[in-house]
């Protein structure tokens, strides 16, 4: 059963909200406002619930000429061989590598290995998408 409520917003806030549906192609301010809870929803849930099974990717960029750095990615991987389902590396350039790392399992957990990616010396940028699947 779908229900309604209205929302108080100024005109300038409004435009720029209507300019974001345009820009992400949504077909009306309700379809954007579902998206817009339906994440604020899970990433509480994620926050909150350390528990919670998570699913996400990992993309970083590293430079490859730092000395083991390979090895150091390679072996925080294996740590969670249980919750990587797949790794796809590309060279960006002759120094720097990009990783895309694709994950299920606790939110704590996931979490802890984004942590050990980020703080390997040569790893440069680190951005994180964790989601739920909602029954």
């Amino acid at each position: 059963m779908i229900e309604r409520f209205s929302v108080s917003m100024s005109r300038d806030l409004l435009d720029k909200f209507d300019a974001f549906i345009k820009r992400r192609g949504y077909v009306s301010r309700s379809e954007a406002i579902r998206m817009l809870i339906r994440d604020a929803l899970i990433e509480d849930t994620i926050s909150t619930d350390p528990g919670s099974e998570v699913f996400g990717t990992i993309t970083m960029i590293y430079d490859h000429e730092v000395k083991g750095i390979t090895e150091k990615i390679t072996h925080v991987q294996h740590a969670y061989h249980g919750e990587i389902r797949s790794a796809v590396h590309v060279h960006v350039d002759r120094r720097n590598c990009l990783e895309v790392v694709i994950f299920h399992g606790k939110a704590k957990k996931m979490r802890k290995l984004v942590d050990e990616l980020s703080g390997i010396k040569g790893v440069k940028n680190v951005k994180f998408v964790f989601t739920l699947v909602e029954p």
